[in-house]
């Protein structure tokens, strides 16, 4: 009797259980229909601001290979990142495609997956996203073709550049040449263009100018996008960026390695600016390239999106790439990573990791905090000193004769 009463109490219980799960499942259900989509887990609503605390790694996307990510470009919209790069696969028979491509992400830590806007196409290889920019009612992409027919490492002589169109980010029209050196210039005779960066005059709205590089930054402006005139070249690298800070722009661009800075208030006189002080030029920005075996062959492709005013960010960002350990001499088509930094005035950036402290001692006594260790740039040939490598000599006393005077001396 007593037996059989547990039993129904249990079987009430359960069911009552059941009901529960299913009403709040239900529940959970139209309020996912009623919100539009349900937030991805891990991201922050739309409003909320990003934790850079929690971004743990200066690499975005990770080459090896067979992948290289380039050249990123990013616009913020309506509470999402977009992330313009190169997208450059090996394929199995050996190919290599250069493609522009985007991901999307809401905290800068989460991104989709590539999606390839250009198509698969060794004649064009359409990469090096410049930026996005609002004309009227659409949305401009200015990129380049990268044209490798023949298995070329770099793209020939046929390289121009060209915009894309979109009425939602997404999905982007055929992409139309830009004659930038002129309605007179004929397509065969407009020289190896790439790297292109579309801006809107400061003090004419309606004016935009385009940068490209031709063996060095060139510019050119139109009215349209469609009727170009050649204005000057200006001596500076590859990939430029241009930000409008007060009265004066701010050009980002690419040296051999770093990203190098120029200031201009009427676009025709430009001086460099350093990364330390902001007004002498004390070399280009390398981040943490040092303590970054994928950078180190070169840090390169900085772009740099203007945020301070967005309550979510309030900072600059840095998007960039970085090749290594080996330079882009060995590694060019492949291991290229996309990174990411952030400032507040330009001049001092930080990123995941930058400062990362030691592990805690857990010791039973105060200790200073643990630093790292440098090394003097140099080696010391101790054959050079009478050491002998043949297995058998035992060239203890040559080598502490050798070591104390470096000893000595602080190395």
């Amino acid at each position: 009797m007593i037996r059989n009463h547990v039993l129904n109490m249990v079987k009430d219980l359960m069911t009552t259980l059941t009901v529960a799960a299913v009403s709040l499942t239900v529940a959970m259900l139209f309020s996912g229909c009623a919100s539009g989509s349900k937030q991805p887990a891990g991201q922050p609503p739309e409003t909320g601001p990003i934790n850079f605390s929690a971004i743990k790694s200066p690499i975005i996307f990770k080459g090896d290979a067979t992948i290289a990510y380039r050249d990123p470009a990013c616009i913020y919209h309506n509470g999402v990142f977009r992330l313009f790069y190169t997208y450059i696969l090996t394929e199995d028979d050996g190919k290599i495609y250069w493609c522009t491509a985007f991901s999307k992400s809401r905290d800068l830590i989460h991104w989709t997956k590539p999606k390839i806007i250009t198509p698969k196409d060794l004649n064009l290889n359409f990469a090096s996203p410049g930026n996005v920019i609002r004309y009227g009612d659409q949305w401009i992409l200015c990129l380049q073709t990268y044209p490798t027919p023949n298995g070329e490492r770099y793209g020939n002589e046929n390289c121009r550049v060209w915009i894309m169109r979109s009425d939602d980010l997404e999905t982007w029209s055929p992409a139309e040449m830009l004659m930038v050196k002129g309605p007179d210039v004929p397509v065969e005779k407009m020289g190896r263009l790439i790297d292109a960066y579309l801006v809107e005059d400061k003090d004419e709205p309606g004016k935009w100018w385009c940068f490209f590089d031709d063996n060095a930054a060139n510019m050119s402006y139109s009215y349209d996008l469609k009727t170009w005139t050649y204005f000057n070249r200006i001596e500076a690298g590859e990939n430029v960026c241009i930000l409008v800070d007060g009265d004066e722009y701010v050009m980002f661009h690419s040296p051999k390695n770093g990203i190098a800075m120029k200031r201009s208030k009427d676009l025709k006189t430009w001086r460099d600016v350093g990364r330390k002080t902001g007004k002498h030029d004390t070399g280009p920005i390398t981040l943490g390239q040092k303590d970054w075996p994928w950078a180190q062959g070169r840090l390169s492709a900085g772009f740099v999106l203007d945020l301070r005013d967005e309550p979510r960010v309030g900072k600059y960002l840095m998007f960039f790439h970085g090749t290594g350990p080996e330079g882009e001499s060995v590694k060019f088509n492949t291991h290229a990573c996309l990174g990411l930094a952030w400032s507040d005035d330009l001049i001092h950036w930080d990123w995941p990791g930058k400062n990362a402290a030691s592990p805690a001692l857990k010791a039973p006594f105060d200790m200073p905090p643990i630093t790292r260790p440098s090394f003097p740039d140099r080696t010391i040939d101790i054959r050079e000193h009478g050491a002998v490598g043949d297995g058998n000599t035992l060239n203890t006393q040559g080598l502490c004769r050798r070591l104390k005077p470096s000893y000595a001396a602080g190395d």
